[in-house]
């Protein structure tokens, strides 16, 4: 896998004729649909057995192809998900949105081999088992809720995944408070058209993580940070989840409706 593979970009990446001399880069265009589409469309053009997926502001570690392609020798029919480190621990926004991350791979891949949640920027999966499921959900619009959903219905049709800490990739997602906030909003307006679908699919009612959920996510900071970072982050924790809180009822006022896949 990492001897052999092709890269396929979406528009607006800059400097990629100069990469063309060691690898076959593929250039896609389209029409701004979102991320799931993007993704989806990337996909429709790969020729490999297996698909790894990263962002245009991640940067993957030297040895991320090698590393995975150990974990496919001994798994190969699982999704496997590796480690996001923040590439900007000077910005307190970025740092509090790596955080949240942080801690939804604590609360929901404790297990590594059982693990049920990752997002789309370090995530690699058999090609066949991604189209047998048709990929990303296209109706989630924004670079939020697509991935858990994703993952939701990967597991849903009985297929596994892992966590794999040792690949790596650098996530630098510049945030200031107007945009840390939006980012949040629409996690929330995600949220709730995840919860909708998830419903749908398994045939019972929305429902939302437990109180202490919440509450361990506001004392995550204390344990894993410096102290005088941790009341900081902590508090715009706090603030995002009211912000994906506003989010998560607005979709619930919505009139839109999202399709189960």
């Amino acid at each position: 896998m990492s001897d052999k593979f092709d890269i396929i970009v979406g528009a607006g990446a800059a400097g990629l004729a100069d990469f063309h001399e060691f690898f076959d880069v593929l250039l896609l265009t389209q029409a701004h649909a979102g991320p799931a589409t993007a993704r989806n469309t990337g996909a429709a053009q790969a020729k490999g057995e297996v698909l790894a997926f990263t962002d245009d502001d991640c940067e993957p570690a030297a040895d991320w192809l090698q590393t995975l392609g150990k974990r496919f020798t001994t798994t190969p029919d699982y999704a496997i998900g590796g480690r996001t480190l923040n590439g900007l621990p000077d910005n307190p926004f970025s740092t509090a949105s790596q955080i949240n991350i942080d801690y939804l791979y604590n609360y929901f891949n404790s297990v590594p081999d059982q693990a049920r949640f990752f997002a789309s920027n370090n995530l690699a999966l058999p090609a066949v088992l991604f189209r047998a499921i048709e990929g990303f959900d296209t109706n989630f619009p924004y670079a939020a809720g697509e991935d858990r959903d994703f993952c939701d219905r990967w597991l849903h049709h009985g297929y596994g995944m892992i966590y794999a800490p040792e690949v790596v990739v650098r996530h630098a997602h510049f945030l200031r408070f107007q945009t840390f906030c939006k980012q949040h909003f629409n996690y929330g307006r995600a949220a709730f058209h995840f919860h909708k679908v998830r419903a749908e699919r398994r045939k019972n009612r929305i429902k939302v993580e437990p109180f202490r959920f919440y509450l361990d996510l506001l004392r995550y900071p204390f344990i894993h940070l410096k102290a005088s970072r941790s009341k900081l982050i902590s508090m715009l924790l706090l603030i995002s989840q009211a912000a994906n809180t506003a989010g998560f009822f607005w979709g619930a006022r919505s009139k839109s409706t999202i399709r189960s896949m």
